[in-house]
């Protein structure tokens, strides 16, 4: 469901570790909070797809990667800080 202007995001996880369920959590509340009906969050748990983790360069978790728009941007950790998490992610201009 693509829609003009929405950011698309994928999160990394590993299973049902503590750090994979707070990054989930905090990335699903800062787009509820600054991109309200803007995005979409496709989870991948590296348990479960371990090649798509490896041919996107998925090392570690929980990692967060913004698709679109571009420029595409990479983060890792529990996603906690939003202000760090929203100029990281190059969102901070429209997370007004």
């Amino acid at each position: 469901m693509k829609r003009p202007g929405a950011f698309r995001f994928r999160l990394y996880i590993a299973g049902d570790a503590v750090n994979s369920a707070q990054a989930l959590a905090n990335l699903q509340a800062l787009c509820r909070a600054h991109l309200p009906d803007r995005h979409t969050i496709d989870v991948v748990d590296v348990f479960h797809h371990p090649r798509r983790a490896l041919d996107d360069g998925i090392f570690m978790t929980p990692m967060l990667l913004k698709l679109a728009p571009g420029p595409p941007r990479r983060i890792v950790g529990t996603l906690g800080d939003t202000a760090t998490v929203l100029q990281a992610l190059d969102l901070h201009t429209v997370a007004a």
